[in-house]
């Protein structure tokens, strides 16, 4: 008679690499919770964090000794999205950069409206500015070049119409609303009106046809 021997064999162990991306993932997991946790509500607890990735509060402590940790951590995977958004912005038609940034800010709105509501605490205040600076510089530029070629308004300095893009950009992308929206059309009607174009000037960039708002971000980049 043959003895199966499997019932009495130790189980395996996961490998070292098996561990690691389980970690990796629970992480990112973590991040992204944490991320989306904070867009709605600015003072979001390390459990609710938790409990949205999926997680145990013992879990998170693995990854990150205090909420703080993973606060700062969420405020720097938005400067790293923000800086390769404000990189990618190097259309030559300043209205048609506009376009692009207000298409992927739109498309990161969760990461605005999480820093945005960082940047309201004191203690985080100067690292959620710094997360927006790439933005701002890039945006910055853009005015710039769009006054001195007469493709944005002229009636204000770069300096103020920038200002004035960057909040209302940031009011438009901090109401679900809007965000939830299948296209980023809004968000670019808020933007390119504020620069100065007409809903006429707008619709004759942008085309007739709904899918030419993406279209034209795409041309953008």
């Amino acid at each position: 008679m043959s003895l199966d021997h499997t019932a009495s064999m130790p189980a395996t162990e996961p490998g070292p690499d098996v561990r690691r991306k389980d970690a990796t993932k629970n992480r990112e997991l973590l991040v992204g919770a944490a991320r989306e946790a904070i867009a709605d509500q600015a003072n979001a607890s390390l459990d609710t964090i938790a409990q949205a990735a999926g997680l145990t509060r013992r879990a998170v402590y693995g990854h990150f000794p205090d909420r703080d940790a993973l606060v700062r951590e969420v405020i720097a995977d938005g400067a790293r999205e923000f800086g390769e958004i404000a990189a990618r912005a190097t259309a030559k038609d300043p209205r048609l950069a506009l376009v692009f940034l207000a298409t992927e800010l739109w498309r990161a709105s969760t990461s605005v409206r999480a820093s945005a509501n960082v940047a309201a605490t004191e203690s985080y205040r100067d690292a959620a500015a710094q997360a927006f600076e790439p933005l701002r510089t890039r945006l910055a530029e853009i005015t710039r070049k769009g006054i001195e070629s007469g493709a944005l308004r002229g009636d204000m300095s770069a300096e103020v119409l920038a200002l004035l893009i960057e909040e209302a950009a940031k009011a438009t992308l901090r109401d679900q609303r809007i965000t939830a929206g299948h296209t980023a059309e809004t968000a670019i009607k808020v933007v390119l009106s504020i620069a100065g174009l007409s809903w006429r000037e707008q619709a004759e960039l942008l085309g007739p046809q709904p899918n030419t708002v993406e279209s034209a971000a795409v041309k953008a980049s």
